[in-house]
């Protein structure tokens, strides 16, 4: 009798598209396993990620505006849950694995550090090499989970991973839904984010691009996904090119207008401050690290301990730990 996820995998070959990803065709992982009874590989990955602390320490870490008063607005996880049901949605309407694409859409942003992309930036000045958060997923799921045995996900996840956001198109449709579905969530919420904020008037989009797109989150997102679905073939995915360009004309005004603007980002300034006294600290005093990362540290270089160590910072916890070293403490006397 077929196991649950062997009559689940003829499921696959029976419904999904021609281009998708099925999962008994997996070029596997670093480490063979025996396979799940239950489950595809690719539910398998989902489920390592949903259940690693990487995960779940993405509620504490900045989208866009660093500490932010008020219960609205996004945090890295409430963004990876939105990037996760656009992505789904387009792999679905596209006949496409839906547990390949909710696996690289929930552990694309593993590797964020702490204060957004203010403090990507920062990192990436003091790591040699430089430092982005695509590349710092993989090595989340590859050597830092699980303590520090990796969650050996699947090469198509991974893939999925450091082809979310520029260069190179992930191998798979479903990791480039990812990708779609990443640019597609935060520019609208951030659209949201920023009027209540109070960073920009509803009604300062641009008119052309309002009358593509359309004047609400709800519209826009729907437009881009139903153009998506619309003009993608078997062998790619793409917006046609009215909405292609709006989109564009879009991306370029929130670079020139909200991830510009001083009264949002006048906190960013001291990210920098924070993330070169912690780098700095452990650097020269290796022995503030935990176990593990003193390890990586004897293995692989103290730099790369401390990105490691410090990357995986919630804010809250960079913000802690700069205190605790720097600030001076109350002497409380009985």
């Amino acid at each position: 009798m077929p196991t649950v996820r062997e009559r689940t995998q003829e499921i696959e070959r029976m419904t999904l598209a021609p281009g998708a990803a099925l999962s008994e065709n997996s070029r596997g992982r670093l480490r063979p396993e025996e396979a799940c009874p239950l489950r595809t590989c690719y539910q398998r990955d989902r489920d390592r990620i949903i259940h690693c602390k990487s995960f779940r320490r993405l509620k504490q870490k900045t989208q866009v505006f660093l500490s932010p008063e008020g219960d609205h607005y996004r945090t890295r996880l409430t963004h990876t849950l939105e990037v996760n049901q656009i992505a789904r949605t387009i792999a679905r309407a596209l006949r496409l694995n839906e547990d390949l694409t909710e696996a690289i859409a929930l552990g694309h942003d593993l590797g964020h550090t702490p204060f957004g992309h203010a403090g990507e930036r920062a990192l990436n000045a003091l790591c040699p090499g430089g430092f982005k958060h695509y590349q710092q997923s993989v090595r989340v799921v590859d050597k830092l989970e699980k303590n520090f045995q990796g969650l050996n996900l699947t090469w198509e996840v991974r893939n999925g991973f450091i082809c979310h956001t520029r260069g190179k198109w992930a191998a798979t449709l479903e990791g480039r839904a990812v990708r779609y579905a990443d640019r597609i969530a935060y520019m609208n919420h951030d659209i949201e984010d920023a009027i209540t904020a109070g960073v920009l008037r509803p009604d300062a989009l641009p008119k052309e691009i309002v009358q593509v797109l359309g004047a609400t989150k709800g519209v826009r997102i729907t437009t881009l996904i139903s153009d998506l679905v619309e003009h993608s073939t078997p062998a790619d995915l793409a917006f046609s090119p009215e909405v292609g360009e709006a989109y564009e004309a879009l991306h370029d005004f929130m670079y020139s207008t909200v991830y510009v603007d001083k009264q949002a980002k006048r906190e960013e300034q001291k990210v920098e401050k924070v993330i070169a006294e912690l780098y700095e600290r452990f650097v020269s005093d290796p022995n503030l690290l935990p176990d593990g990362f003193l390890q990586i540290a004897y293995q692989q270089g103290t730099d790369r301990a401390v990105t490691d160590y410090i990357s995986g910072m919630s804010d809250e916890f960079a913000i802690r730990t700069f205190e605790d070293f720097f600030v001076p403490q109350k002497w409380h006397v009985l």
